[in-house]
Formats: structure tokens, C-alpha cells, sequence
């Protein structure tokens, strides 16, 4: 059993709760519409002033919507400039021109950025079966990166990217935004406090029903060999005549993308880790199918994917339950929550909300005990009432927070800058995309997989 799996409880927390010192700040209870308590406290990341060192330059590899998303982020960080954009179609090249300025530099050669004396840092935005030959090309070019999820299309992959980083000293940091979310923060913290007692389960569900949403991504009335460069998009992978499903809607081919697990579940993953501190589950399940995007593609638009996480010093074991859904009816909603002995709490990336089993009582809690003790013989018991703390804590971000994907950045950013430290490396980010990639293997391969996280290696059946 790990050390610290009972350290924590209850009893610890509501002590904290009590005395008024879990949490930043606490401001006054408030009453839901069905009447349960509630108790809100705003999360407030430290603040820092900060004055620019230098300009910092940036180059954008992957102008698609991702891409967009990160440059944009990243243009709003201080002492950063964008001054490059690639990619393999003229129209988002001209998009970049109109939306960042025509003084932008434009290519359909990365290693054109990469040579530039003038770019410090590059923001990786390729399809994924390109992330690992950029990223080792850019930090053996001296260049910081920015890298999307899935750090790597195959985990293979992955020691090359770990040892760049480690051979050049760049900072580099793996896309999964959430990572750097103040309500990630919020649950590391409480769980460390004991706010749910002892961990045993957490589940994740990703609930979408829109076309773009199942990657049904619109393509451009102009796309052709002559506006594509699909002899440099193919260069190390397979040869096909050209298709443009498989250039703008690459997440639904193998040859490119991760499917639904390298999409989503590396977010759960990545988010997870953090909070528990873990390396990553030991035990790989997963099932799906192809339910309504019979579109040609080569990826279920439904997968579940179970997982065992083993008792480590860090934490108990548990496990973990994902869903995508990309036929949900319901509407998009996402999710992650953690379920512990004595409660559990569903994390957002700007909000935390804490529910509190008031069921489990402590003979040693004087909040939640019950005497029922007669004194002196005598007939009645008189049980006064007590305080007691809410059942659920709502922790919301103060108003202003920027959000999880500008913290992100701003951690790289202020990295590269400082030599501090970065909320996602390279091998953090391998420990993140292993189980997500290792589901396409077992639903494909139909398969339980069993994993060393400490190792990093796939454990031979006997």
C-alpha cells in the first residue's frame, strides 16, 4: 500500500475547512435553486510581475485549426511575436498573410523555420504522424518547442523526441492544455488534503454530435495537387494518389492521426497524471466501433477504454473508466471526476466542485460524530446540533482567469525565458500519449496490454 494512500482523510480536511484554511480565499456560502449548501471559493493563481526580457519569436508548423488556436494564444503572451507560418496548403498560407499581416513569413518547407537565425521557438501544430521528425528537427536546430497532442503518432517514437530535449537543453512542451489549468491545480491540492478521502476510481466522457466535431472538417472548393503539396505531406509514410479527406480530415486515417484516444483521452491522461502524481496505469482495455461516421474512415467514432493504475508511493491503486462518443444525441458535454472513500469531485479546467459524502461518519470527527450516550441513567439524550461544512464546495476561477491554453503557453513562454520549470515535457508527455496510443493497439489488436510506466515498455504476454 502506497504511504501517503491514508494520510489524508475526512477528518484532515474538515479540520482544515473548520479553521478557514483550505484554499486561497473563501467568500460567502451560497444556496443552490434546490436548496443544498454550497460553498464557493475563488481559485486565484498567484500573480506575478513580469517584465520582458527580450522579444521572444515564434513560428507557427500546422496552420489548421489547431494551429490557429496556438498562435493565436500565443500572440497574447508578453514579449512574444509571430513571425512565420508553415504549411502544405496556399489557402491557409494567404489566411495566415490576412490574419497576422503580410510582413508574416510564408512557407511550405519547415526546414525553411528551422534554418531562420531569427525564430527562437516553433509551435508544432502537423498532423501527428509528423510530430516526432519536426520536433527532433527543431531542437537539434536550437529551437524551443511547442508540440500538440499526442506528442507522437507511435510510441516507438517517443525516446528520440526525450532525448533531444535532454541532448540540446531546449524547452519543450507538449500541447495538452489542460495540463496547465488553475482546476487541475485546485485537484491536486485537494486531493492531497484528503477532500475525497481515499482515491479509487475516476472516469472521463466525451460527448460530441456535430460533423465538424467527428472531424467531418470542411474542404476547400480549390483543393488540388496544384494547392497541396501532397508529395511533401506523404514523405514518410505511405504513397497515394491525392485525397484531400485524407490531408483535411486526417484524424480519420491511421497513416496519420491517433483516433479518438491520441484526440481525447491523452487530455484525461495528461490531466490525471498531474493531479495524482502518477507514471501511468499498468493494465490496457479498450472496445469501440464504427456507429454512424461511415465516411470512410479508418478509426471507431465510439471507444471505451478501461485501465488499472497500480499502488505506487504516490498513490493507491485505482482505476480509471474513458468514453468518447461521437454519435451522442444528448449534445457535447466533457468530463472528469475523481471518486474517492469519502467523496469525489468533477474537475473542470476553470472550476472544481467538490461533493462530500456526509453518510461516512468518524467516531473521531466532532462534525459528523453522533452520541447517542445516556447520562446517568436517566431517559432522555440531549444531542445538541451541530456546524457542519457544506456538501458541496463549488471552486471557480476569479473573474479575468485567461484560461487553461493561455497558461499553457505562458508556462513555455516564461520557461525559455527564466529556464524554469515547464508543466509538460517530453517525457511527461510520452507517459501521457503511451496509454492513449496503447488503446488503439488493444481495440485494434483486440487485446488486453499490459504496461511498465515506470519503465516505459509494453510487458510480452506469456
Amino acid at each position: 500500500m502506497a504511504k501517503n494512500n491514508n494520510k489524508n482523510s475526512r477528518r484532515s480536511f474538515i479540520a482544515n475547512v473548520t479553521k478557514g484554511i483550505v484554499g486561497a480565499s473563501l467568500i460567502p456560502s451560497i444556496v443552490s435553486a434546490k436548496g443544498s449548501r454550497e460553498h464557493s471559493e475563488e481559485l486565484i493563481r498567484s500573480r506575478q510581475n513580469f517584465s520582458p526580457n527580450d522579444l521572444i519569436q515564434v513560428a507557427l508548423i500546422g496552420s489548421g485549426g489547431m494551429g490557429v488556436a496556438d498562435a493565436t494564444t500565443n500572440r497574447t503572451v508578453p514579449g512574444t511575436k509571430l513571425v512565420a507560418v508553415c504549411d502544405l496548403y496556399d489557402g491557409r498560407l494567404a489566411e495566415a498573410k490576412k490574419r497576422w499581416g503580410n510582413d508574416i513569413f510564408t512557407t511550405k518547407d519547415y526546414r525553411e523555420i528551422l534554418s531562420r537565425k531569427d525564430i527562437d521557438a516553433v509551435i508544432i501544430a502537423t498532423p501527428d504522424f509528423w510530430h516526432k521528425d519536426i520536433s527532433v528537427a527543431a531542437m537539434n536546430g536550437g529551437k524551443h518547442v511547442y508540440c500538440e497532442k499526442p506528442m507522437v503518432h507511435d510510441i516507438s517514437e517517443a525516446p528520440a523526441v526525450i532525448n533531444a530535449q535532454n541532448k540540446n537543453k531546449v524547452v519543450f512542451q507538449v500541447g495538452s492544455q489542460g495540463m496547465s489549468s488553475l482546476g487541475n491545480e485546485k485537484a491536486k491540492e485537494l486531493l492531497k488534503q484528503g477532500a475525497i478521502g481515499v482515491l479509487n476510481y475516476a472516469e472521463a466522457f466525451y460527448a460530441r454530435m456535430s460533423p465538424e466535431g467527428a472531424w467531418q472538417y470542411p474542404i476547400p472548393d480549390d483543393a488540388s495537387p496544384v494547392t497541396v503539396d501532397w508529395d511533401r505531406y506523404l514523405a514518410i509514410t505511405t504513397k497515394r494518389p491525392f485525397d484531400p479527406l485524407r490531408f483535411f480530415r486526417w484524424r480519420n486515417y491511421r497513416d496519420y492521426g491517433t483516433g479518438v484516444s491520441g484526440d481525447l483521452f491523452v487530455h484525461v491522461f495528461s490531466s490525471l497524471h498531474f493531479i495524482t502524481n502518477s507514471l501511468g496505469p499498468n493494465k490496457i482495455m479498450a472496445t469501440g466501433g464504427l456507429r454512424y461516421w461511415k465516411d470512410g474512415r479508418e478509426v471507431p467514432d465510439i471507444m471505451l477504454g478501461t485501465f488499472d493504475y497500480p499502488d505506487t508511493k504516490a498513490h493507491p491503486p485505482f482505476n480509471l473508466s474513458l468514453r468518447v462518443n461521437f454519435v451522442d444525441g444528448t449534445g457535447g458535454t466533457n468530463y472528469l471526476r475523481m471518486v474517492g472513500s469519502e467523496g469525489s469531485m468533477t474537475v473542470e479546467w476553470d472550476k472544481v466542485t467538490l461533493y462530500r459524502n456526509r453518510n461516512i461518519e468518524d467516531a473521531t470527527d466532532p462534525l459528523l460524530k453522533t452520541k447517542n450516550n445516556t447520562a446517568e441513567g436517566k431517559e432522555y439524550v440531549y444531542e445538541r446540533k451541530k456546524m457542519v461544512p457544506p456538501d458541496t464546495m463549488i471552486y471557480t476561477a476569479e473573474e479575468g482567469y485567461k484560461g487553461a491554453h493561455f497558461d499553457h503557453h505562458y508556462n513555455w513562454i516564461n520557461a525559455i525565458r527564466t529556464n524554469g520549470k515547464i508543466m509538460e515535457d517530453a517525457l511527461f508527455g510520452y507517459r501521457a500519449a503511451a496509454p492513449a496510443l496503447l488503446c488503439n493497439e488493444s481495440y485494434f489488436d483486440n487485446k488486453i496490454i499490459q504496461w511498465d510506466p515506470e519503465n516505459l515498455k509494453v510487458i510480452p504476454r506469456k
